[in-house]
């Protein structure tokens, strides 16, 4: 309760498919005549992130001593109108494209990892029924329907500061549409939801859960908003992990907690299809990753010049072995960025094999060489570089976790990645 008091506080204050089918979300959103074009530009939004960089990358040490949720963060990005950075133009956001937002996501994990994972779930629930729900197959009905859901969920992001999680994950299946135990029973006006979800990001600071679930004796996966105060909503577990601790994502339990009908956020089997069509989201977690290799990258520039802050050694730039060492973190960031941003740049609605091979690539490529340009800071760093003091550290320990994130984990992609080819 005090955590949703000190959120209210910060956040009021601040502190058809065929003629679509190889059409980019970028592309989709410029071929319409009604969309107007974004509120900013993509490098205005990348700057509004970097101005917030100084007081994020000083936050982000209480936040993981404290595996507490940054709001501080949150009520900044709703003061800089970035809670509705994904959300189009016309309907009060700053219009990023799915490209637009990974730059934004990336720099936001540069100063703290966990706030750019948290941001993220926001973000995802908001690109799905946005961009990528305006390339899907929908009869007139059900886009109208979608419309006025889509409009409302939006104007609560941006008049009232809503926050919105996307706890998927339930330990069942790896598939983001298998495994699905969580059920949604209909009654008047709503459905009855009863599960469980775990690692449930943004718990106590979410104004929705949103959650994948299923009718009994139906074959298609709902996507219903689940208000964080709803009877029957519990959050359980404590919450000490290893890495990413800002991210408080403890287990979400719901006991017959009331949805209403206007909370579907997407049309009954409308998330199959996107995910089927369009999975290039699931990379949406990359960015974060990808920033916080950027963010070791130049933490260890500081470090090998003398010049990061609380540092005892002086300056070993001019030792040879350092700078091989360096040019190799760099070399692994490229590969990074380069694979992302070609993956999610050219993504394409029906992908084919090649085209997913782009994508489960980039992911392992993001979220292995994250772990391994943290190893390699703190051998060519050296020892004293990983005091607690001092921001390597966690960013070591918060670099470990992305290769196991679902549901392009690396171990499914790479999994994949072997098979491509192979069989018919």
């Amino acid at each position: 309760m005090a955590d949703e008091t000190r959120l209210s506080t910060l956040l009021t204050n601040g502190c058809d498919s065929g003629s679509m089918q190889h059409m980019t979300v970028t592309d989709a959103t410029s071929a319409s005549s009604s969309t107007p074009s974004p509120a900013l530009s993509r490098d205005q939004m990348v700057q509004i992130v970097r101005d917030m960089a100084p007081a994020m990358r000083e936050r982000a040490v209480m936040y993981d001593r404290q595996a507490s949720f940054p709001f501080e963060n949150f009520a900044d990005f709703r003061a800089n109108g970035l809670l509705g950075v994904s959300i189009p133009a016309r309907y009060g956001g700053l219009g990023a494209t799915y490209s637009d937002y990974v730059r934004v996501s990336e720099e936001v994990g540069k100063s703290c990892g966990a706030t750019g994972l948290t941001f993220n779930m926001h973000n995802a629930t908001m690109l799905w029924c946005g961009q990528v729900a305006d390339l899907l197959d929908m009869t007139p009905e059900q886009r109208e329907r979608h419309e006025q859901t889509r409009q409302r969920m939006y104007r609560g992001v941006i008049e009232e500061g809503h926050i919105h999680s996307q706890p998927f994950s339930e330990g069942l299946a790896p598939g983001a549409t298998a495994g699905v135990g969580t059920k949604a029973v209909p009654v008047d006006g709503g459905w009855l939801v009863t599960g469980r979800k775990i690692f449930a990001s943004l718990s106590g600071a979410a104004t929705f859960y949103n959650v994948t679930c299923q009718v009994p004796g139906e074959d298609e996966i709902r996507l219903l908003g689940v208000p964080s105060d709803g009877a029957g909503v519990e959050i359980i577990d404590d919450w000490d992990p290893l890495g990413m601790r800002g991210t408080v994502s403890r287990t979400l339990l719901m006991k017959d907690v009331f949805v209403p009908t206007e909370n579907e956020w997407m049309p009954v089997g409308t998330y199959n299809q996107a995910a089927l069509r369009y999975p290039w989201l699931f990379l949406s977690l990359c960015p974060s990753y990808l920033g916080l290799t950027g963010g070791i990258v130049e933490t260890s520039r500081l470090y090998l010049r003398g010049e990061l802050p609380g540092q005892v050694a002086g300056s070993r730039r001019d030792h040879p072995i350092k700078q091989v060492g360096f040019a190799q973190m760099q070399l692994k960031l490229q590969q990074s960025r380069a694979t992302l941003y070609r993956a999610v740049d050219e993504a394409v609605l029906d992908p084919s094999e090649d085209d997913l091979m782009r994508g489960w690539a980039a992911a392992v490529t993001v979220m292995e060489h994250a772990a391994e340009v943290a190893s390699l800071s703190i051998k060519v760093c050296g020892g004293q570089s990983m005091q607690k003091s001092l921001p390597l550290e966690r960013m070591y320990r918060d670099a470990r976790l992305g290769s196991t994130m679902l549901p392009w984990s690396a171990e499914v992609c790479t999994e994949r990645l072997g098979r491509a080819g192979l069989y018919d």
